[in-house]
């Protein structure tokens, strides 16, 4: 007969098995394998509404990608600008802000104004981005103040319908819903400071931006390494903004990767090579991931 320690090893194992059980069968059937299955996917020629079996083709979705599609060319160089521009004022303001915050400074109405910048983030993306369409449109307010500002808007348009406004007007709405949610991040990581390290700063004629620059910055790079990577992937995944605000228009001007991929992918039903977008996405994301974590390493 086996010891008791061994017979308690063995059942706390069977039961942790059993208890796990429903996570490991829900992630295989709804993570590890769709996973696979678009990975095969991106290498065949498929329509769902053919009702023909995938047929291989290699690597000819994405040769045909980097070669002969010119709208993916645009999506993808949309989709960079749009995390080159966005992801780093995001983070400015949201870092500028909790830092305010963090400060003793008596501000007038503070408490409304942190439940204030906190309220889009608990607000639908789409009622936001319908919100904002109204806005740009050629009665909306915003549109207004860009005629106002000397900006060429042409009769009975709004600003979603001028191709060179209409991406950064997407882009400055997103700013704008997005940094409350990393301010409260920055927020948490600059509550766990220690005061004691500012107070030895202190003593030793650390000041003002000498004291954020050695001090703070350092000991919320965690935190700021976290915001940067969930920021830059939430970016390169921007779509509802798109689907809701203008279609991929004007002139393809505001056509991102992921809008790009549902457009193949369920318009077109080409889903092998909307799923080649996707996997092309995945390592453009991965890779700016690791340039990410290598310039926080390096300071």
């Amino acid at each position: 007969m086996p010891p008791i320690s061994i017979m308690k090893s063995k059942k706390d194992k069977l039961f942790t098995v059993i208890f796990l059980s429903p996570w490991i069968i829900s992630f295989l059937v709804f993570s590890l394998y769709p996973f696979l299955f678009s990975l095969y996917l991106s290498f065949t020629r498929y329509s769902p509404i053919r009702h023909k079996p995938p047929r291989f083709i290699g690597l000819y979705n994405y040769i045909k990608l980097f070669t002969r599609d010119r709208v993916f060319d645009i999506a993808l160089k949309n989709t960079i600008l749009f995390v080159i521009i966005t992801v780093p004022i995001t983070t400015i303001i949201a870092l500028t802000i909790a830092n305010i915050l963090k400060s003793n400074l008596n501000i007038r109405g503070k408490q409304i104004f942190q439940s204030g910048y906190f309220m889009p983030v608990v607000t639908s993306i789409v009622v936001i981005a319908t919100i904002f369409s109204y806005l740009y449109s050629p009665v909306g307010y915003l549109t207004a103040f860009a005629k106002f500002l000397g900006l060429t808007i042409r009769h009975g348009r709004g600003i979603l319908a001028e191709p060179n406004y209409a991406f950064p007007a997407i882009m400055v709405m997103d700013i704008w819903a997005s940094f409350g949610y990393y301010t409260i991040l920055f927020l948490a990581g600059l509550e766990s400071i220690d005061k004691n390290v500012y107070e030895a700063a202190e003593i030793d004629g650390a000041r003002g931006f000498k004291l954020f620059r050695y001090i703070t910055l350092p000991l919320l790079s965690p935190m700021l390494f976290f915001v940067l990577v969930i920021n830059t992937i939430r970016s390169f995944q921007i779509f509802t903004e798109i689907f809701v605000m203008t279609g991929g228009g004007p002139l393809r001007r505001t056509t991102t990767l992921v809008y790009y991929l549902y457009e193949m992918g369920f318009h077109k039903m080409k889903m092998g090579y909307a799923a080649s977008i996707s996997y092309i996405l995945f390592a453009i994301i991965l890779l700016f991931t690791i340039i990410q974590k290598k310039l926080i390493q390096r300071g």
